[in-house]
């Protein structure tokens, strides 16, 4: 009689040593491991935070001075100028023209030349006229007599003051009159300028508004109804795989080829006017919408089956399961991929500069078909400029693009906030 097949012989397993010394070098290994992550992972956030405080400083502390003009006080004697001007034609229907008409760069030269005497042009700003035609144009009383106006001094000068560097000039200067360095409004009221003492941000600040206006009508309603049709209605089949790869690699085209896509279309083709804001929005608009149909799939996919399952089960037709329930709880997750893609459109310069908004604006656009800038391309104006001045001014135009960013990223995080809804 045969023995039955013998079963394998199980070794017997001991106890986990903890206490001996392999273990404890294996538990000392897995807490270093855990220490050198985490070091890792604070050096890097402390690394971004580094790069981001350095961008900051750097951009604050070049640009501080951009937001400050120097002034220089000339006593203007209106009644004894070789050019008579009289106070009631500034008043009535034909003011504009009246002031558009007078010399007071002629008024302003030969005060200062009697005030200074040589070297007019080296003391005061090329606009310091435009100064004096305000202060006219605000009280044309003053054309009776002699007005002591501030009038914005020379880049040179205006530099020197800022930085208490030594300038002859402006040491002459302050010998025979006062001189004063304050905040600069103009540079937040005006527009663009050949003098950069003169220059401002609103023009290109407005432009940039009424961009992302036209921007997010088209790209927000047409990307959300997109994703919510290729979601939810769509058939599956070899088109719509067709159209979800070509969404994909849309989000991933150079900005640039849109550009071009906006001058063949929308200025060749359809002949809309050039370096306006309906253009610049309808071109970045093709830019940022398969990012926002791209994050609101993703977010509708988020929303769990068993909200749709309920309210169709109490008698909900599929429009209100997809408008009442999905898009609400959607609409967060909408409104994240909305901040990235409007973001990227705000700083985006190179589909701008193909439909032609680098033109010289020299005031701020009126409506949607006026000619514009944005302050992206308004900074690689300025930074391509040979006058010194505009170093100051390019920093200063960077922190208002920086602040105009945060306030509408804000803004979008407390819509998203606002509309977040928890299940």
């Amino acid at each position: 009689m045969t023995d039955p097949v013998a079963t394998p012989q199980v070794p017997e397993r001991r106890p986990t040593d903890w206490k001996g010394k392999v273990m404890q070098r294996r538990i000392a290994n897995r807490y270093a491991a855990e220490r050198r992550f985490h070091a890792m992972g604070l050096g890097a956030v402390l690394l971004s935070v580094g790069f981001l405080a350095f961008l900051l400083v750097t951009m604050i502390g070049n640009g501080a001075s951009g937001f400050r003009r120097t002034e220089i006080l000339v006593p203007v004697d209106f009644a004894h100028a070789a050019i008579r001007l009289d106070p009631a034609s500034f008043r009535g229907p034909g003011r504009e023209a009246a002031l558009a008409a007078a010399d007071f760069e002629g008024v302003l030269f030969e005060s200062a030349q009697a005030r200074f005497g040589g070297g007019v042009f080296k003391i005061l700003s090329e606009g310091a006229w435009l100064t004096v035609r305000n202060k006219v144009a605000d009280n044309p009383d003053i054309l009776k007599g002699k007005a002591d106006i501030w009038v914005p001094a020379s880049s040179a000068i205006d530099r020197a003051a800022k930085s208490g560097t030594p300038d002859p000039e402006l040491d002459r200067v302050r010998k025979i009159t006062d001189v004063r360095t304050s905040f600069d409004v103009s540079f937040l009221v005006g527009a663009d300028s050949t003098d950069p003492t003169m220059v401002g941000v609103w023009g290109a600040f407005k432009g940039s508004l009424l961009t992302m206006l036209v921007t997010l009508a088209l790209a927000f309603p047409v990307g959300v109804l997109s994703a919510l049709y290729l979601e939810e209605y769509a058939p599956r089949n070899r088109w719509t795989d067709l159209i979800e790869v070509s969404i994909n690699n849309l989000a991933a085209v150079p900005s640039i080829i849109f550009g071009l896509l906006g001058l063949a279309v929308f200025l060749n083709v359809m002949s809309l006017p050039r370096s306006a804001p309906i253009v610049g929005g309808l071109t970045l608009a093709l830019m940022t919408m398969p990012v926002i149909v791209i994050a609101g799939r993703n977010a509708i996919k988020a929303v769990p089956p068993s909200i749709r399952d309920a309210a169709l089960g109490i008698g909900a037709s599929r429009v209100q399961v997809v408008f009442h329930h999905v898009l609400p709880l959607a609409l967060p997750g909408i409104l994240t991929g909305t901040i990235i893609g409007m973001a990227r459109a705000l700083g985006e310069t190179a589909p701008l500069l193909m439909i032609g908004m680098r033109a010289f604006v020299s005031a701020p656009p009126g409506g949607l078909t006026d000619p514009a800038t944005v302050l992206p391309v308004q900074i690689f104006l300025w930074s391509d400029e040979v006058s010194k001045g505009f170093v100051e001014k390019t920093s200063a135009a960077i922190i208002v693009l920086l602040v105009f960013l945060m306030t509408m990223n804000g803004l979008a995080i407390y819509l998203r906030n606002r509309f977040e809804r928890r299940w």
